[in-house]
C-alpha cells in the first residue's frame, strides 16, 4: 500500500499563490497517474488537475487553466502551483493516484487506488 501525504496548504489573500506538494511512500508510483482534487464545505469533491506516467501529459479543469500548474518531478513527487487564487477556491485539496486510469479518466474521483488526507487552502477576499 502506498501512502500519499500532501503539504503546502495555508491561508492566502485573493490573488495570492501557494504551492502544494504530494509525496508518496511505501511503494513506487511510476506506473500510476497522479492528480489533484478539491472539496469545499458542503460540495462534492471536484477534479483540479492530473499528470501522467511520463510526467509530460497534463490535464486541468477549465476554471484553473492558465493559473495552476501541475508537475511531477519523480515517480512519487507531485506539485500543484496555484497562482491568482480566488476565494471560491477555498477547499481541502487532495492528491490521488490511479494505476489503470488514463489522464483523461482522472476527471472522475471513482476508481482511485490511493488518496491523501488532504491539505486545507483558505483564500480570503
Amino acid at each position: 500500500q502506498a501512502q500519499l501525504v500532501e503539504s503546502g496548504g495555508g491561508s492566502v489573500q485573493a490573488g495570492g499563490s501557494l504551492r502544494l506538494s504530494c509525496v508518496g511512500s511505501e511503494r513506487t508510483l511510476s506506473n500510476y497517474v497522479m492528480g489533484w482534487f478539491r472539496q469545499a464545505p458542503g460540495k462534492e469533491r471536484e477534479f483540479v488537475a492530473a499528470v501522467g506516467r511520463s510526467f509530460s501529459n497534463t490535464l486541468y479543469t477549465d476554471s484553473v487553466k492558465g493559473r495552476f500548474t501541475v508537475s511531477r518531478t519523480s515517480a512519487n513527487t507531485m506539485y500543484l502551483q496555484m497562482n491568482n487564487l480566488k476565494p471560491d477556491e477555498t477547499a481541502v485539496y487532495y492528491c490521488c493516484a490511479a494505476l489503470i486510469k488514463t489522464v483523461a479518466e482522472m476527471r472522475s474521483p471513482n476508481g482511485m487506488d490511493y488518496w491523501g488526507k488532504g491539505t486545507l487552502v483558505t483564500v480570503a477576499s
